[in-house]
């Protein structure tokens, strides 16, 4: 019984053989051809060299470089392989494979792997036909590419505006674009996978093994209008100081013209300045929404102190008593300030401007920077907040943006190429309550008929806020000249950076801006 229980124990791995005499027992081999295969394909696909030599029947000492140079050569991003069922021969066992391979090429074919036995286990029998059946020394893989041809980048009417004669503010557009969608302009390279011998100049084609199809690029059309960026740029010309004006289409959101003087850094939509007072729109919103009306009265002295601070108007004009829509036309920071205050509070100032995009990420296909409130810290940081002043900050395309709110009724994110490249993460349109659009549509207009830049020669139909906004410090501190407006279907914003008052400088600007559009 003892003997017996030891034959079945051992059952798995002898086997009887007969001879003369009586019967002797062989080791069997462990494992299967199958198992082996399935293992060493494994450990290629990871890249897993040691393992593929450890089952390896006499691996060279070159084994790992045969296939490091396979993945470098043929600069592979991923690689699978499937084996098939086993053949077995007289000698060896054979499995075929399916190599499916990604890379400047995307392709597959089929290989074979000799496996023998060793040491009572399968082992693959290597050489470079292991690899590839017409791989063997002094051959290996080359990756021969062909670039492909970079497609257009257009206005929005066709005209291409990446060459060397295009303006230089869509031409620092241009570069933006290209930056982020490169992969798109460039398509794909043409490409074959060869099998090569020599080296350096004297590479020589023995095979070609697969070819890539050549993608061509797809242009690009921007929002870009050049008759309104050449009125644009036209209106700069005369400027000295570091100016830019953006122009949108306000039922759309879509940016017409980026147009900055001088060119080196695209401050309109990079830049981050106080608004000064442009940003009472915003203000002026968060107030008709909580229940002012145009024609109710309020006060405009000279100087108030709000939370021990004296604010003033420009000049230190008063204006005594007057409709909310004269304190708006002469942008009157005692009014303003004191009512954010009494009537608004920092929290409800805050709700209005993120409805007008602050706070918000702003992608509309260059890099652009997101405009700023953050939240007032006391009476004293409201205020000045209420009259775009303090620690709010906004680019001239942020602002732009707030003018063809009031334009269109709703507040959009700006673009500069198709919707459906719009990168994800921007915020999405708001609708402004209908009073508040309806009553800024009368504040708006009365700046240039009776305001601040009524003394400028507008085109009939336009709609503004002028902005004086100060920065540095000093009794008198200098001043950006900011002016935003619309006109039909057109929003702008207008900035000249240490240029004094809006009224003077920016408001001029964009009145030749909007005549220069006939």
């Amino acid at each position: 019984m003892r003997r017996t229980a030891v034959i079945t124990v051992a059952v798995a791995t002898v086997v009887p053989l007969a001879v003369a005499g009586g019967v002797i027992w062989a080791l069997r081999t462990q494992g299967s051809a199958e198992e082996t295969a399935a293992r060493y394909l494994e450990g290629w696909a990871k890249g897993d060299y040691a393992a593929m030599r450890a089952l390896t029947a006499d691996p060279p000492g070159d084994f790992e470089r045969w296939y490091r140079d396979f993945r470098a050569d043929l600069k592979l991003t991923s690689a699978a392989f499937t084996p098939a069922p086993p053949r077995e021969g007289e000698d060896a066992t054979t499995v075929d494979f399916r190599a499916a391979l990604r890379g400047p090429v995307d392709f597959s074919y089929t290989g074979r792997l000799t496996l023998v036995k060793r040491d009572r286990a399968w082992r693959v029998d290597f050489s470079p036909q292991a690899i590839h059946r017409d791989l063997k020394p002094g051959r290996r893989f080359r990756v021969a590419e062909v670039p492909a041809e970079s497609a257009p980048v257009r206005a929005a009417d066709g005209t291409r505006v990446d060459t060397a004669d295009a303006p230089g503010s869509v031409l620092q557009l241009v570069d933006a674009l290209k930056e982020r969608y490169g992969a798109r302009l460039k398509g794909r390279p043409s490409a074959r996978v060869e099998i090569v011998t020599g080296g350096g100049q004297s590479v020589k084609p023995v095979k070609t093994i697969a070819t890539g199809e050549r993608v061509p690029g797809s242009p690009l059309t921007t929002t870009v209008d050049l008759r309104v960026h050449r009125a644009g740029a036209a209106a700069l010309e005369r400027i000295g100081k570091p100016a830019s004006l953006v122009a949108l289409r306000p039922s759309t959101g879509e940016v017409l013209a980026v147009v900055n003087k001088p060119g080196g850094f695209n401050r309109a939509l990079l830049g981050k300045y106080p608004p000064g007072s442009t940003f009472k729109v915003v203000t002026a919103s968060a107030l008709v929404a909580d229940g002012v009306a145009p024609d109710d009265m309020v006060t405009c002295p000279p100087e108030r102190t709000i939370g021990g601070f004296a604010f003033h108007n420009a000049e230190f004009h008063d204006y005594g008593t007057l409709s909310f829509r004269d304190a708006f036309a002469h942008s009157c920071n005692t009014t303003f300030g004191s009512l954010a205050v009494e009537r608004l509070g920092a929290g409800r100032l805050a709700e209005v401007a993120r409805g007008f995009g602050f706070g918000a990420p702003v992608t509309p296909g260059v890099p652009a920077v997101r405009a700023e409130f953050p939240a007032p810290r006391d009476d004293t940081d409201l205020a000045s907040a209420a009259i775009g002043q303090g620690r709010v900050l906004a680019s001239p395309l942020n602002m732009a943006t707030v003018a063809a709110a009031i334009a269109s009724g709703t507040w959009r994110e700006p673009r500069l190429v198709p919707e459906s490249l719009v990168p994800e993460g921007g915020a999405p349109p708001r609708r402004l309550e209908p009073a508040v659009a309806a009553a800024l549509r009368k504040l708006m207009p009365a700046v240039v008929s009776e305001g601040t830049a009524s003394a400028i020669a507008f085109p009939p139909g336009t709609a503004g806020k002028t902005g004086t906004a100060e920065y540095g410090s000093g009794e008198e501190p200098p001043t950006h000249s900011w002016f935003i407006g619309y006109k039909g279907d057109l929003a702008f914003a207008v900035i000249v950076e240490g240029a004094g008052t809006g009224a003077a400088v920016a408001a001029p600007i964009a009145a030749r801006f909007l005549s220069g559009l006939g």
